[in-house]
């Protein structure tokens, strides 16, 4: 059977770590290409900061082309055991190509108002997260500046995380992949 890679994509704060830390316990595989980017900064003795992680991304994808950040990922999916392969993170369709190569690839876009989305993040608190406003729009438009939006667009199913319960959200990411699966 071919592996089924799913890829959550969206806008920064939507809910993709949510979904993917909630699915983990079904027996899926979970790769964030972000980590994919933070080890390459540790690799590099950078803060991981968020400008230092937006720099390092911009600079893999100018150097290595736009699936460079999928390209990092590739020796996971390979080595993976699971049939079913969660990849939080998604910002290309390049990088959608590059995953194609190994297994059926399937696109969960993740919705969420920009309040939501700054609020989620505020409370996440991660190195990387954006603590003011402008820096949440400079996010913002660095990731609609690589083709966020495209994978959005292109994606196979959507969900709006707006005013979902943790539960329901990851539950429903659950039942759409359940039905991905052949």
């Amino acid at each position: 059977m071919t592996k089924l890679i799913v890829c959550l994509t969206g806008m920064p704060g939507a809910g993709k770590s949510t979904i993917a830390d909630g699915l983990k316990s079904k027996g899926y595989d979970i790769i964030n290409m972000g980590n994919a980017v933070r080890t390459e900064a540790k690799n590099r003795n950078l803060e991981p900061t968020g400008y230092n992680l937006g720099k390092l991304m911009l600079e893999l994808r100018e150097k290595n082309g736009q699936g460079a950040v999928a390209e990092l990922i590739t020796p996971q999916i390979k080595n993976s055991k699971s049939q079913v392969i969660i990849i939080d993170g998604i910002r290309s369709n390049t990088e959608i190509e590059v995953l194609r190569k190994y297994g059926t690839v399937k696109i969960l876009a993740i919705h969420a108002s920009t309040s939501t989305r700054f609020g989620f993040l505020k409370q996440r608190g991660r190195s990387d997260d954006p603590q003011t406003k402008e820096n949440f729009e400079e996010r913002d438009n660095r990731e609609i500046g690589i083709g966020i939006s495209n994978s959005i667009a292109l994606s196979d199913e959507t969900i709006s995380n707006n005013n979902l319960a943790k539960n329901e959200l990851i539950e429903h990411a659950f039942k759409i992949i359940e039905s991905w699966i052949e």
